[in-house]
């Protein structure tokens, strides 16, 4: 059983590889052609694609027919005769059965073309999702969560829209224009002639008005990216804003942008609402033009009566159609600039690029950090200035300094989310820019300070991304984390729901279910960034513990504030100016009277 679960997440991941490289090849091979791009999205769904419009075709013919049908009603009506009545119920009946087969074939078409829109969605949304996962941690740090959620959820959904515009109401115009011109330019050219007057006029609207829509929608869209963003952050500050008294001024803070956004929103509003109008007012004195002059041509005998009704008919669906184009201006506008966003991810070339790179499928832990420089791009100088580290297998070393000494940089580094500007780090010898990291990092835990829970059980966050742990391996794991007696107080044990960021949890149980975590994955390599520092003296007395327990064995790095929590390490590096001003056991610091010594005697 769980070979062929293994198996099919296996084919559906390597579908959903090939259809993220099918996507980043599209946006490459188009870009700057946002409706190519749109197009080249639907690869591989042509054929439901063009089936669904078949379909659409058969379904919407009787609105073709029905004018002409109705022309012959009212001339058999007003020339009477003894064929007048069957010529009328002949019509009729046709014109009957014609419409109900819309039922079939409309159904048919909806099936089709949701089942292609939907998957195209899924597809991209999926994409998006691979994509962000490939991309570095830099690029996280910079790009604010809300505006990807907003890549992800809105501008998705706008592409869809767009979608649906051009394979639905786009298609309907153009048929609708072509059988009207058709039918008419086969029964009169001269009124085809008056016809084709309307075209320059709409011409000239959409010419007027196509670039200030673009641009306003350009800057609304950018707006609501700002506003999802301040959103989640305003969340996210909520206990702060609370616990300062606060929510006055936070409140104001996001009036003071949904303003901003409603403004935005209220000028496209009104640059589309005075494109419809002007182009409405415009066509609609066509259609009376048109009425008079077909009225002139049927009172000198030229055309029939029934030819005047057939006549406005296509002539108001020709209007309409055209109206409807300049009405769907804006929303293509808007569809077309979700399709720029959403490439703006696909075409990021922040990744950690692993391509062929050697897999490590065995990690003995030993790092070694030679003449490496590291700077921040908002930086002046740099934060490391040729680090040089020796770490061996097993053994446990504290770094400590100030804020912004270069601690976690160090710890970046080590896992990979950072690369050196020159030197090197290597893991066994191995440089941390030629293998694959994903294999490096599946020997690696990580222990942050602020413990990350998702909303799930306490099982299910300590065994993430370990789904066949034996019932006994966890009860040691959590023996071993000092989350046992955590565990027996809860409703439900292991099975006990975590709310949003572990809510029902104090601080240290969170950090002792992060452990827990670490523990399960049975790590070469440890790294715990000021894993108590946030912690009441029980609760960090029981994660020292734990701690203890999690580093037997595996090769270490500890950033520690309290530097009373670092005693048994087996070396310590004070980091500061770039480099490590002192180096030594936690003894030989303290007898050194340093740096190190100083720092500690603060804290006492």
């Amino acid at each position: 059983m769980q070979q062929d679960t293994d198996k099919a997440i296996k084919g559906t991941e390597e579908k959903l590889d090939k259809t993220e490289e099918e996507f980043l090849s599209t946006f490459k091979r188009e870009k700057g052609h946002s409706l190519r791009t749109l197009l080249g999205l639907y690869k591989g769904h042509y054929v439901d694609l063009v089936f669904s419009i078949v379909f659409f075709i058969i379904k919407h013919s009787p609105t073709w027919a029905l004018p002409i049908v109705t022309a012959h009603i009212i001339d058999a009506a007003t020339k009477g005769g003894t064929n007048a009545s069957h010529t009328i119920l002949i019509n009729t009946l046709c014109m009957i059965l014609f419409i109900a087969q819309n039922i079939p074939t409309n159904y048919l078409h909806t099936w089709l073309y949701a089942k292609t829109v939907r998957n195209v969605e899924l597809e991209l949304r999926s994409a998006l999702v691979r994509k962000l996962q490939q991309l570095s941690i830099s690029y996280h740090t910079a790009m604010q969560s809300g505006r990807l959620q907003s890549k992800i959820m809105r501008d998705v959904e706008q592409i869809e829209t767009l979608s649906s515009q051009l394979f639905i109401t786009m298609i309907t115009i153009i048929l609708n224009i072509a059988v009207s011109v058709s039918v008419v330019a086969f029964k009169s050219r001269v009124i085809l002639l008056f016809f084709t007057a309307t075209v320059p006029a709409a011409v000239l609207i959409m010419a007027v008005f196509k670039g200030r829509i673009k641009k306003y929608n350009t800057v609304f869209r950018r707006d609501m990216e700002e506003t999802s963003a301040r959103v989640m952050e305003m969340v996210e500050l909520i206990p702060v804003t609370r616990a300062h008294a606060l929510e006055n001024r936070e409140t104001e803070k996001m009036d003071r942008q949904l303003e901003h956004v409603a403004k935005s929103g209220l000028r496209l509003d009104m640059i589309q609402t005075l494109f419809g109008s002007v182009s409405w007012v415009s066509f609609q004195i066509f259609q009376v033009i048109c009425l008079a002059f077909t009225s002139i041509m049927a009172s000198r005998g030229a055309i029939s009566v029934g030819d005047v009704v057939m006549y406005q008919s296509y002539f108001t669906t020709i209007v309409g159609q055209i109206s409807a184009i300049i009405g769907l201006l804006p929303i293509i506008t808007k569809g077309l600039e979700s399709v720029n966003s959403v490439g703006d991810i696909l075409l990021s070339g922040d990744i950690e690029d692993t391509g062929k790179k050697p897999k490590l499928t065995k990690v003995d832990g030993h790092i070694e950090m030679k003449n490496v420089y590291f700077s921040y791009l908002d930086s002046s100088s740099p934060v490391l200035k040729g680090i040089n580290l020796d770490i061996p297998q097993g053994k446990t070393i504290a770094l400590v300094g100030g804020s912004g000494a270069g601690k976690s940089t160090i710890l970046n580094l080590v896992i990979g989310f950072l690369k050196p500007e020159t030197g090197q780090v290597c893991i066994d010898g191995h440089d941390l820019k030629s293998i694959d990291l994903k294999s490096y990092r599946t020997h690696l835990s990580v222990v942050p300070q602020q413990s990350i829970l998702f909303t799930g059980t306490i099982r299910e966050n300590i065994t993430y991304g370990k789904d066949n742990i034996s019932g006994e391996r966890l009860a040691e794991v959590v023996k071993a984390a000092n989350l046992d007696d955590v565990i027996a107080a809860m409703p439900d044990g292991l099975d006990t729901m975590v709310s949003e960021h572990g809510g029902n949890l104090s601080g240290g149980q969170k950090q002792r279910v992060s452990i827990a975590r670490a523990f399960i994955r049975d790590p070469s390599i440890l790294i715990l960034d000021e894993a108590t520092s946030a912690l009441d003296t029980m609760s960090e007395k029981k994660i020292q513990d734990a701690i203890r327990n999690l580093v037997k064995g595996r090769t270490t790095l500890i950033v520690a504030h309290r530097l009373s929590t670092i005693r048994n390490a087996d070396t310590i590096a004070v980091i500061g100016e770039g480099g490590i001003q002192e180096y030594g056991t936690y003894a030989d610091l303290m007898e050194k009277k340093g740096i190190f010594y100083k720092m500690h005697e603060l804290q006492v």
